[in-house]
């Protein structure tokens, strides 16, 4: 989807101008994708802007700059100021938020470890990731090809940018085969997750997603859904899944920060359930809309408000 401009982006502890947010061609990240990142939404509600999960996010992206030997130069607590204060600069009631810390300029070669590390937190109004429609209608989408990153080559524990280019193969040949997403096996043979976003069937109305070893992300979304399902009485399950499952599920719906909620309607050409969102997945939806606009008090601490 494409990025529309905003004014400000918070850039190594100042607001900058959206077109002076630069870095050098000679980068680190740019050359061998170091940088770890999150994917983050703030949702309007009654009493203004609140960023969803924003202290789990924030976590996260540690924990990933951890595993890389990348020590961020920021706190916890200033980048959730900085999230909060770049969303008041730019006037949005809501948005995606994309915090990047990323080994910069100044050193050259495999070995990343003198190279400095910026940060940034940029934001733009930002709509439904696989369309509108989509949450209602539902996606077509295809077992890709290309293999999910093993865990001992590069660790599903950790959202980092080079990471991603795995994503990227598995993306566009589903594009380009005519559907709207993929999802990728591991070299078991097993589901691991969708080119960005987590997945879960539905089978007698048990909820059942892959487990993390099987090299998916540990999505935050994912974690919410599990706890709202659980919260509306059902049975939510991490075990291994195979492609049939996924074609003889009675619902299927994939999980993310940008995708929400949204249900599969297709895998491989075989129809899903009924063909279109199905009720559990609907109830979901609802739930989890409800909280991210503050209507449920509780979820109230899932909510951060960008103004006190």
């Amino acid at each position: 989807m494409p990025i529309t401009e905003v004014d400000k982006i918070w850039m190594d502890g100042e607001l900058v101008d959206w077109k002076h947010a630069q870095v050098h061609v000679l980068s680190h990240a740019l050359h061998y994708g170091s940088g770890v990142f999150e994917g983050i939404r703030a949702y309007e509600t009654a009493r203004g802007a609140a960023v969803w999960h924003l202290d789990e996010h924030l976590r996260r992206l540690f924990r990933s700059a951890k595993l890389y030997h990348m020590d961020i130069p920021y706190s916890h607590e200033a980048l959730v100021e900085a999230t909060r204060q770049v969303v008041r600069a730019n006037e949005l009631h809501a948005c995606y938020i994309r915090p990047l810390a990323f080994r910069g300029y100044g050193e050259m070669g495999v070995n990343p470890l003198l190279a400095p590390v910026n940060v940034v937190v940029a934001v733009w109004p930002w709509g439904t990731y696989l369309g509108e429609d989509a949450l209602e209608q539902g996606v077509r989408i295809k077992i890709s090809s290309w293999r999910r990153n093993s865990q001992n080559a590069l660790p599903a524990g950790a959202k980092a940018t080079g990471q991603y280019i795995n994503s990227v193969l598995a993306k566009v040949e589903s594009l380009k085969a005519g559907y709207d997403e993929a999802i990728m096996l591991n070299e078991a043979g097993q589901i691991t997750d969708g080119s960005g976003e987590n997945v879960f069937i539905v089978r007698d109305r048990v909820l059942t997603t892959p487990p993390t070893q099987a090299g998916c992300l540990d999505g935050i979304t994912r974690t919410t859904v599990m706890s709202l399902a659980r919260d509306l009485g059902y049975v939510v399950r991490e075990e291994n899944l195979v492609r049939t499952d996924l074609y003889n599920a009675d619902e299927c719906f994939f999980t993310g920060t940008a995708a929400e909620i949204t249900p599969i309607r297709e895998v491989d050409d075989r129809t899903v359930g009924e063909g279109h969102r199905g009720p559990v997945t609907k109830e979901l939806q609802s739930a989890f809309f409800s909280a991210t606009k503050g209507d449920n008090p509780r979820y109230a601490d899932w909510l951060t408000y960008v103004r006190d």
